[in-house]
Order: C-alpha cells, then sequence, then structure tokens
C-alpha cells in the first residue's frame, strides 16, 4: 500500500535534503577497456544543488563517468565518492536516481500500463518521494493508463524521468536526457528539472546539445580524451575561447580584406554575410573604415558556447547546429 504523502520525503511537509557538502568526488580517477585508456587521473568536485553539465566529444569518457558515479562498475585507479559514500552505497540506499541511454528502445517494459509501472517502481523504495508529486513534476497525468509501447518517444522520456525520482533522489544523473524530444518536449523536460533543483537537489547531465548545457547548466565540465580540459560556469568558458563574433553585410568586392584585419582569427562568408571572429573586436572595426571597406547591419556578439567547446577540444567548429556525441 502507498503511504501517505506526508510520511514521504518528498511530500507535504517533508524538509528538503540536506545542504551544503559535496554531492560528488572524483580523486585521481582512471579507467580503460582493455588497451584503450578511457578516463586518465580526472579529479573534480561538485557540490550538493549544482546543476552540473558534462559536455565531450563523442568517446571522450561522459557515459563512463556516470557509470563510475553509479557504480556500475569500480574504477581502475582512485577514488570516487557520491554523497559522502561510495557509489554502490549511495545508490542502494535510494539516494540516486538516474535516466540511462537505452540505444533504439524506449528502455521501459513492453506491454505494461505506465501507473502500474510507476507503482512498482515506487514499492522498490524504502521511502518512495510522494506519488502525486512524482506524477505532477514529471506531467504523466495523462499517461497513466497508457501503455508502454505506445508511448511517443517524448512521452517515454517522461516516464522514465518518473521513474528516476520515484525514490526521492538527493542526487540525479542524466544522460543525454533529451535526446528523443522535440524543442518543445526539451524545454518543458528543463523546467521539470529547474523544479527539482529548487529543492536543493544535485543533477549531473551528459549532453551534446552545447546550447542547452549553456542555458540549464551552473557549471559546464568538458571532458576531451579522458581528461577535464575546462570547468566553469558556461560565460566562463566561452571567455577562454578568447575571440568574440562580429557578423556584417559587406559589398561585393570587399570581403577579400576581411582576413588581413587587426584581431582577425577566422572569416567565413555567406553570401553578402561575413561572419568574424576576433580577439579585439574594437580594433578590427576601426580596421574596416581605415580600409574603406563597405558595410552596413554589424553586430558584435559574445563567443557562444558551442565555438568555446571545439576550440577547448581542439576541433573546429560547425558551421552551425548542434552535433552528435
Amino acid at each position: 500500500m502507498r503511504a501517505s504523502s506526508g510520511d514521504q520525503p518528498g511530500g507535504a511537509g517533508a524538509g528538503p535534503p540536506p545542504v551544503g557538502g559535496e554531492a560528488l568526488a572524483f580523486d585521481a580517477v582512471s579507467h580503460w577497456y582493455g588497451p584503450r585508456r578511457v578516463l586518465s587521473s580526472v579529479t573534480l568536485r561538485v557540490a550538493r544543488g549544482e546543476t552540473v553539465a558534462l559536455l565531450g566529444p563523442n568517446g571522450a569518457g561522459k557515459s563512463t563517468m556516470i557509470s563510475l558515479m553509479l557504480g556500475l562498475f569500480a574504477c581502475r585507479t582512485g577514488t570516487i565518492r557520491v554523497l559522502g559514500t561510495g557509489p554502490r552505497q549511495a545508490v542502494k540506499a535510494g539516494r540516486v536516481g538516474a535516466m540511462l541511454q537505452t540505444g533504439s528502445g524506449s528502455g521501459l517494459p513492453p506491454g505494461v500500463r505506465v501507473g502500474s509501472l510507476l507503482d512498482l517502481v515506487e514499492g522498490l523504495h524504502r521511502r518512495p518521494a510522494d506519488h502525486h508529486l512524482v506524477v505532477e513534476r514529471s506531467g504523466i497525468g495523462p499517461l497513466l493508463d497508457r501503455r508502454t509501447d505506445r508511448l511517443s518517444g517524448g512521452q517515454a522520456q517522461r516516464v522514465r524521468f518518473a521513474m528516476a525520482i520515484a525514490g526521492n533522489p538527493e542526487l540525479l544523473f542524466l544522460d543525454e536526457p533529451t535526446s528523443a524530444m522535440d524543442v518543445t518536449a526539451q524545454r518543458e523536460f528543463w523546467a521539470m528539472i529547474q523544479s527539482f533543483s529548487d529543492e536543493g537537489r544535485t543533477t549531473f547531465f551528459a549532453t551534446h546539445h552545447l546550447r542547452e548545457a549553456d542555458r540549464v547548466a551552473d557549471r559546464v565540465i568538458v571532458l576531451c580524451g579522458g581528461a577535464v580540459v575546462a570547468d566553469g560556469a558556461g560565460a566562463t568558458l566561452k571567455a577562454a575561447a578568447g575571440a568574440r563574433r562580429i557578423s556584417l553585410h559587406v559589398h561585393p568586392g570587399d570581403e577579400a580584406v576581411l582576413d588581413s584585419l587587426e584581431g582577425v582569427t577566422d572569416v567565413a562568408l555567406t553570401g553578402a554575410v561575413a561572419t568574424i571572429d576576433s580577439l579585439d573586436p574594437d580594433a578590427t572595426v576601426r580596421d574596416l573604415v581605415v580600409h574603406n571597406v563597405r558595410f552596413c547591419n554589424l553586430e558584435v556578439h559574445g563567443a557562444d558556447l558551442e565555438r568555446a567547446f571545439f576550440q577547448l577540444t581542439g576541433g573546429d567548429a560547425p558551421p552551425g547546429g548542434d552535433q552528435d556525441r
């Protein structure tokens, strides 16, 4: 029988999770599969209540990091602490929730009604979250009578999120959580995460959606070649990329001089529109005038997280859009 909401953490009258201290700690963690080293002496700390995005190119070790934090296997060298204890102990105590990648399927047992599945998951926890709060927060009320094999990709992700928070976790791990969602579903999903985080809970998510990380996370960790190459607020990482971006319309024939302007590190042309990366945009604009470049509609932007990410990981920034892992 489901307990009343007043008897459970996360329900009416329940206090927030503990604040202060560390939610995660990696100390000189290395891991490898056969001859392939995936993580190399990774050291980091995540405070309770933080929302942290983990970015990195394909094969950087993001999923391995989350698997280690969940105690799915042990690191080869170094130590990992989750909520002040070992990963497996934290998971066993119901203090950790997770949404992992599922491959081509939904990751849900087929033919089961959503409401029955949630009841089953809640019954596995000694102190589950309030049932009605889980349903409300995940937005699955209209889906409770629907079978799991009749859900859209976004609906299945909502159900998986409900299962992840059913145990009232202090810490939530998400591995590419919005990969099956359209833009509207993504926005609604992160609103749910914000509600979860507002209670002082910790969220750690891996994503290849760079703009998503910039918008949602308090902090962004960039992993490349098995090592942390950047760690800070999205604005800090964008500043670390150095260059700012200038966009303008140029008169035909004047584009040839753009590469030689002071401060310019890169130029891209799309028809009459020039996009210029510059380490000193003021000097670049002054030099435009000095060289009598005919232009209009000039705008100066800060570096975006996408360009910062590719510069920090040694890659070439794509012409636009998020890139796959």
